[in-house]
């Protein structure tokens, strides 16, 4: 098989490289699966470069997110959840490459109507952000609620989940194109981060200037949004893309009787297994009824192993929206 195999950890996507490798040999309670679209995640930037939290010892296949179709079942499983020729997307380490090893449990069913590429950003993304303001906000009609980096793949998850429940989005983002993507896909109101004063911009956006109900922040700018979170808002801590995990004053969330939600839907699979189930029958209905559609970014196609590094390097310097997808081909003939 091909894949972009991590021998050292390397300065920035720019270094990455496609290698020929055997092809993967599953285990008895794996799928092996031919990808045909992978999806770039800004964990992967970290951990090419050995700076994530999960660092598997090298060499290693980078990727994580892909989506394709199934080769082989788990010879462990008596009655498996595919069979052979299925299209599936899912999470399992080494996403970059032409082959991949699944466990079942970290695949899903491409929805009807749905390609690889757009499949391929579904797994990380779309639970997180249902999870995140379904099950722990508890987001409802009349509910405000602030995005950030709202154009961003998780941001665009979170947009449509809020609005599917009838809410009032607010979306921050930094450019005028991300504006543009945020209000495609139902943001109400759009709002530059980047702005001195942009707290003060979003509470004149709500009722009596009251402030949001609810904060999604994949970024790292809690203590800013805290300056327009109504009285006893809740607050969701995504993740740090900004590199900068934040220092809460305490007092002011004390004040305001605030909660801080700490969310990492990784951890469910261990913590809350009942969880994922539910959460993943939820966003089906939602795909089915169309309140929910896929975020690729489409201003540019990237084809092939050999331009992942490009599209992790535009993805890191924020030139995109959505999530960013490379097409995987498998040969003479494959299907994309």
């Amino acid at each position: 098989m091909r894949a972009v195999q991590v021998t050292e950890y390397v300065k920035g996507p720019e270094n990455l490289t496609v290698t020929i490798l055997p092809d993967p040999d599953p285990s008895p309670s794996t799928y092996l699966v031919a990808i045909h679209a992978a999806a770039t995640n800004f964990f992967d930037l970290l951990q090419i470069r050995g700076k994530y939290q999960i660092q598997p010892p090298l060499p290693w296949i980078s990727g994580a997110e892909f989506a394709g179709v199934v080769l082989s079942t788990p010879s462990s499983i008596a009655n498996p959840k595919f069979k052979k020729g299925d299209r599936v997307f899912g999470y399992s380490q080494g996403g970059y490459a032409t082959h991949v090893c699944a466990r079942e449990e970290f695949l899903m069913p491409v929805p009807p109507g749905w390609g690889f590429s757009e499949a391929a950003g579904l797994m990380v993304t779309a639970p997180t952000s249902y999870a995140a303001l379904v099950h722990c906000a508890g987001v409802q009609e009349g509910h405000y609620v602030l995005i950030h980096a709202a154009a961003g793949g998780v941001g665009l998850a979170a947009v449509q989940v809020a609005k599917a429940f009838g809410a009032t989005v607010i979306a921050t983002a930094g450019s005028k194109r991300k504006w543009e993507v945020a209000r495609e896909f139902g943001a109400d109101y759009t709002v530059d981060y980047n702005r001195d004063g942009w707290p003060e911009e979003v509470r004149k956006l709500t009722p009596k200037g009251r402030g949001v109900d609810i904060v999604f922040d994949p970024v790292g700018m809690i203590n800013a949004s805290l300056k327009c979170t109504t009285w006893g808002g809740k607050m969701l801590i995504i993740g740090f893309t900004s590199g900068n995990i934040e220092k809460v004053a305490m007092n002011r969330v004390l004040l305001k009787n605030v909660s801080l939600i700490g969310m990492t839907w990784g951890s469910y699979s261990k913590e809350a297994p009942e969880m994922i189930g539910k959460v993943w029958e939820e966003l089906f209905r939602l795909i089915k009824e169309g309140k929910f559609k896929g975020t690729l970014y489409t201003d540019r196609t990237f084809h092939g192993l050999e331009t992942v590094g490009e599209a992790l390097g535009m993805l890191g310097r924020r030139e995109t929206w959505g999530k960013v997808v490379v097409s995987v081909p498998q040969g003479i003939g494959s299907k994309l």
